[in-house]
């Protein structure tokens, strides 16, 4: 019985350090963006939309709720970090799609 146990406790720490790791190798395949080249992500005429809020950048594409890069009177392609507040719904969206990148100014 102690051996199924130390066995059982050795497999939970090794998934538990294999899902940090998971976590640490997604942060390192965001890719770094400026406000300018976000702009460009506006879901408009097939493009993606991105958005970005507090420094990391989500692609919304893919969302029902942001149609054409467009969700209640926002356009994709900017920092909604002030503007996500105002939702109903604030930042328990960004759960729900992926986090691509991060937001880095044009001196870095």
């Amino acid at each position: 019985m102690k051996k199924l146990l130390a066995f059982t406790l050795v497999l939970f720490l090794v998934g538990c350090g294999s899902e940090r790791n998971n976590e640490e190798a997604r942060q390192e395949e965001l890719f770094e963006m400026t406000i300018e080249e976000l702009a460009e992500f506006d879901g408009l005429e097939g493009r993606k939309a991105y958005i970005a809020v507090d420094g990391f950048i989500y692609d919304v594409t893919d969302s029902d709720a942001w149609n054409n890069g467009l969700h209640n009177g926002y356009q994709a392609g900017q920092d909604l970090s002030v503007g996500i507040n105002a939702s109903p719904h604030g930042k328990s969206f960004l759960e729900r799609v992926p986090k691509v990148g991060t937001l880095v100014d044009e001196t870095t």
